[in-house]
């Protein structure tokens, strides 16, 4: 299992297109993806999931990968939130 801390640094927050590529870069791995925020916990596959946590900027999230492609899938899905989800 690996956890990693990130914070949300594009100006607009977690909305459907941010969402939306977490789920897709998510499904491409056989890893259980959730993700924390506060003390509510979501399945980071799913983009419902993803948008009920209401993320803006600055805010910090934990991610949480288990499973046999974890490291992977991990460093994707980091690579999605520092990149600010190409929107900027």
């Amino acid at each position: 299992m690996i956890t990693k801390t990130v914070m949300l640094i594009n100006k607009l927050g977690i909305h459907v297109r941010p969402a939306s590529l977490i789920s897709k870069t998510a499904s491409k791995y056989k890893s259980n993806f959730l993700i924390r925020k506060d003390d509510m916990e979501i399945n980071g596959k799913s983009v419902m999931g993803i948008m009920m946590l209401g993320a803006g900027l600055g805010t910090e999230l934990v991610l949480v990968f288990n499973g046999v492609d974890e490291q992977e899938m991990m460093e994707d899905i980091v690579e999605l939130f520092e990149d600010k989800f190409g929107e900027e």
